[in-house]
């Protein structure tokens, strides 16, 4: 493959052809990934078919960490997410500008050390998969704490704080993030409609491990 000239202002994104020589652990078909992306841990890191990651985004996958990404997967420019401890997200699931996602924290108390650069004994970190099941968006400036399932359908709104799991289907919004009302279920009409106009479209399952 030819070598395309970088552009400062537009560096585009890298495709699955190139990615595949990165050392990322699976790699599906038609992924994009913004080349002034820092994706850190490539071996911990999985993705499906259909995803895109824009520009300014930092994922850290280090250590016994992984994020595991499905199909259809879209996460927003400038998001952070720390995978330390494992996060997932499921098919057609998404993140907006500026998400946070934590799988591990600090103890913000006082009765321990906190940063990376201090040894584990002193530390307290709290640490957990985050999960973001089937059909689950983020909206911009979100931050998910460790160790939470978010369920299949949830959307969460703009400069919500999600500390507690969240049940399917729901509408929530707020720091912390509280449950508004049902979110409509008409996607999953759009999503089998999709599977069948398009032959090569994957039927629902896991995640790649």
């Amino acid at each position: 493959m030819t070598a395309q000239p970088l552009n400062p202002f537009d560096p585009g994104y890298c495709d699955e052809h190139e990615l595949v020589a990165l050392g990322f652990r699976a790699v599906g078909r038609d992924v994009r990934v913004a080349r002034n992306a820092t994706l850190i841990g490539l071996h911990n890191i999985a993705f499906g078919d259909h995803v895109r990651i824009d520009g300014g985004t930092v994922i850290v996958a280090e250590g016994a960490g992984s994020l595991t990404l499905g199909s259809y997967i879209h996460i927003g420019a400038h998001c952070y997410i720390a995978a330390g401890a494992g996060v997932v997200l499921e098919d057609f699931s998404g993140l907006s500008q500026g998400v946070r996602i934590y799988s591990r924290s600090d103890d913000y108390s006082g009765e321990h050390l906190t940063n990376p650069t201090v040894p584990a004994r002193y530390l307290g970190v709290s640490a957990g998969t985050v999960h973001l099941q089937r059909h689950v968006i983020v909206g911009s400036g979100s931050v998910i704490l460790p160790g939470l399932t978010l369920g299949e359908g949830c959307s969460v709104g703009a400069l919500s704080l999600v500390n507690k799991d969240l049940a399917p289907w729901g509408m929530y919004f707020g720091a912390p993030a509280r449950r508004l009302r049902e979110r409509s279920r008409r996607l999953l009409e759009l999503e089998t409609e999709l599977r069948r106009s398009s032959p090569r479209v994957a039927t629902p399952g896991p995640a790649p491990g």
